[in-house]
C-alpha cells in the first residue's frame, strides 16, 4: 500500500469528493449530511472509486472484504467481486439467521450492537472493513472487535469518507487499525 497517492489518485480523490452531496440538517438540524448517492449514480465516479479501492489492495494478499450494515454493503461486494474474494456483512443486531457473536458500541445517544456470523471467517484471515464514512469511528471499532474475535487479521478500515472531525479516523489508528479514506471533509 503506497503512503504517497499519485496524482491521478489525487485527482480521483478530488473527482469523487466534488460529486458527494451535503445536506443540511438531515437527519436533524446541525447535522451536515454527506450523501455517497450522486457517486453511486454516476457510473464514470463509481468506477474511478471502485479502481481506487482495487488498486490499494490489489496486491496485499487480502482474503475477505468485511463490509459494515449498511453502506458498507454497496461498495465492500464490489470490491470483493473485483478483488476474487468473498464478502462478509457485519449486521445490526438480529438481522443474520445463523449463529451470531455481538459486540455494542456507544453513540452519541445510546447505544448498538453490530453481529456477525460465527462461521464468518477463518483465523489468519487477512481482512478489510468497509464502510461509506467514518465519522466517531465506534461501527468500524466493533467490526474490528468482531473479526479479530474469529480470529481474522484487520489489515486496514477503508472508506469514502472519513469527517476527522468527529475523532473516529483517529479512534481507529489509536487502537491499531490503519485507515484508508478517498477523502475527507470538516464539520459533521
Amino acid at each position: 500500500m503506497s503512503l504517497i497517492p499519485s496524482n491521478a489518485a489525487l485527482d480521483a480523490a478530488r473527482f469523487i469528493k466534488e460529486r458527494v452531496r451535503t445536506v443540511d440538517d438531515w437527519p436533524q438540524a446541525g447535522v451536515q449530511f454527506r450523501d455517497i448517492t450522486p457517486v453511486l449514480q454516476d457510473r464514470r465516479a463509481l468506477r474511478t472509486l471502485m479502481d481506487l479501492f482495487v488498486q490499494r489492495y490489489i496486491d496485499e494478499n487480502i482474503d475477505v472484504i468485511a463490509g459494515m450494515d449498511a453502506r458498507g454493503f454497496i461498495i465492500g461486494p464490489i470490491l470483493a467481486y473485483e478483488l476474487s474474494l468473498g464478502f462478509v456483512p457485519i449486521r445490526k443486531k438480529g438481522k443474520l439467521p445463523y449463529k451470531t457473536l455481538s459486540q455494542s458500541y456507544d453513540l452519541e445517544y445510546g447505544s448498538a450492537t453490530v453481529e456477525i456470523h460465527e462461521d464468518a471467517c477463518k483465523p489468519g484471515d487477512r481482512v478489510v472493513i468497509v464502510d461509506d464514512l467514518v465519522a466517531t469511528g465506534g461501527t468500524m471499532m466493533a467490526g474490528k472487535i468482531l473479526l479479530e474475535r474469529l480470529g481474522a487479521h484487520v489489515v486496514e478500515a477503508a472508506a469514502i469518507i472519513d469527517l476527522p472531525d468527529l475523532g473516529g479516523s483517529k479512534l481507529l489508528r489509536d487502537n491499531g487499525v490503519p485507515l484508508y479514506t478517498v477523502c475527507e471533509f470538516g464539520g459533521h
